[in-house]
């Protein structure tokens, strides 16, 4: 069973501890990074441990981006140990739900690394499709939220 828990003094350690492949870490932050951004962004940010039968397997942080006006699937990882198992789509599918159910979403956005193909590709299986905007590293995604997952 997969779950959503805050990040906590009980489980911070735990979560500093998750890593992703080094082929990977260019397409993520380290959750170190991660982790002082949702402290910098407090108001906005929302940092969860992922877990898998009660062990952290990995991390994701929403946000809101009040500039844009948008809600963000911000980062997100699962540890290279526990990748290929279907963690990561049952993690953002309640991401998805837990924005919807918290701030009555319409829209969700994320940004995917060019030649992450795996991220596009669990994203497109969710719903997400390319927006055509992008920058130097990166290219947005949208979800238009029609229910639950």
């Amino acid at each position: 069973m997969v779950e959503l828990k805050e990040v906590t003094k009980e489980n911070f350690d735990e979560v500093l501890k998750l890593k992703v492949s080094e082929k990977q870490q260019n397409f993520v932050s380290s959750t170190v990074y991660s982790l002082a951004q949702a402290w910098v962004y407090k108001n906005t940010a929302y940092p969860f441990a992922v877990y898998a039968d009660h062990i952290p397997v990995g991390f994701i942080m929403l946000g809101y981006y009040e500039s844009k006006n948008q809600y963000t699937l911000w980062k997100f990882m699962i540890d290279e140990r526990y990748q290929n198992r279907g963690y990561g789509k049952q993690a953002v599918a309640l991401a998805i739900n837990w924005l919807v159910n918290r701030f009555n979403v319409k829209k969700i956005y994320t940004g995917v690394a060019f030649q992450n193909a795996a991220a596009e590709k669990l994203y497109h299986s969710l719903g997400f499709r390319k927006t055509g905007v992008s920058d130097e590293f990166q290219f947005e995604m949208e979800l238009v939220v029609k229910g639950t997952f």
